[in-house]
């Protein structure tokens, strides 16, 4: 058994960590309050932003903008997105197992080649050979769709350049403290079934049959008068909706690495607790022991005496 002494350092050393766990929790707890807020707050116009494209494309006779073509798939351009520190629990793990995943599912004639979003994925797809085109790490925590907008503007001008085929965003997305569900969405070419498969993840159920009401609601068809070059507003609105969905992506992403670093710290705080108590037990019984042997020798000296 290890001496009281000992005892009482490694005691001192759980509780100076448990310190340190619980002030990231609490930090982590704050920045998630502002993520979430974030996140739920745009959701409305990520789904309002659909809503007018979908009507546009379903309402004109034929969009020939090249980001609604779609192509024969030969060249990826994906973007991972992960967080630049770790101590957040299998928030990056899971992201990057399922791009992984999709690397090796995909045909070998498909060339995937990445945007790392966050030192922890770049560290990862530079290990296993994969080829980075760009790379972002000085992101804020507080990002605002202008901090995305050179990131947007990349992904449209690559994909217009015919350099790449189609460009899928590897993101997680937030469903609540305690879950957070890894996905990749393709964002170019605009496909209307993954915007609505997208607005469907993000909305909560009752925000779904709100939508639903709408959708059914403007099943009447609507006749356009557009004033100017009709293709220049559908390119436009592309590429605003491209750019919310992309930033969206991100806060979703923001809000899920610190709910799960909360969490993460939660646990540690409550596990360094419990060793906590469970050192403190084997203290007293190590004094203990060491007071009776004590008393033992005494009356064992006391009796030779007599």
């Amino acid at each position: 058994m290890a001496s009281t002494k000992e005892i009482k350092r490694r005691i001192k050393s759980v509780k100076n960590t448990k310190k340190i766990t619980k002030a990231m929790e609490l930090v982590a707890a704050s920045k998630m309050k502002r993520a979430v807020s974030s996140t739920l707050a745009s959701r409305l116009y990520a789904e309002y932003s659909w809503e007018v494209l979908t009507s546009i494309a379903k309402n004109t006779e034929k969009i020939t903008h090249p980001l609604f073509i779609e192509r024969e798939v030969k060249n990826v351009l994906l973007v991972l997105i992960t967080s630049n520190r770790g101590l957040c629990g299998a928030y990056n793990s899971q992201v990057i197992k399922k791009v992984l995943h999709l690397i090796k599912d995909e045909n070998k004639d498909v060339n995937i080649e990445i945007i790392s979003i966050g030192k922890k994925g770049d560290n990862v797809m530079r290990r296993i050979g994969q080829k980075v085109i760009a790379s972002f790490f000085e992101l804020p925590n507080n990002i605002s769709i202008r901090d995305i907008v050179p990131i947007s503007e990349l992904l449209i001008k690559e994909f217009n350049l015919l350099n790449y085929d189609k460009v899928l965003v590897a993101y997680t997305d937030f469903i609540s403290a305690l879950t957070q569900k890894p996905n990749i969405k393709q964002v170019i070419p605009v496909s209307k079934t993954e915007l609505k498969e997208l607005i469907d993840t993000l909305g909560s159920h009752s925000e779904k049959e709100d939508k639903e009401r709408k959708i059914s609601k403007n099943e009447v068809k609507t006749d356009y008068l557009f004033e100017g070059d009709q293709e220049a507003l559908i390119g436009s609105l592309a590429e605003k909706l491209t750019r919310i969905q992309i930033y969206q992506m991100f806060l979703e992403s923001n809000a899920s690495e610190q709910s799960s670093r909360m969490v993460a710290m939660k646990n540690a705080s409550e596990a360094a607790g419990e060793m906590i108590d469970d050192l403190t037990l084997v203290f007293n019984k190590a004094r203990q022991s060491n007071i009776t042997r004590e008393i033992s020798e005494i009356s064992a000296g006391m009796a030779s005496v007599s």
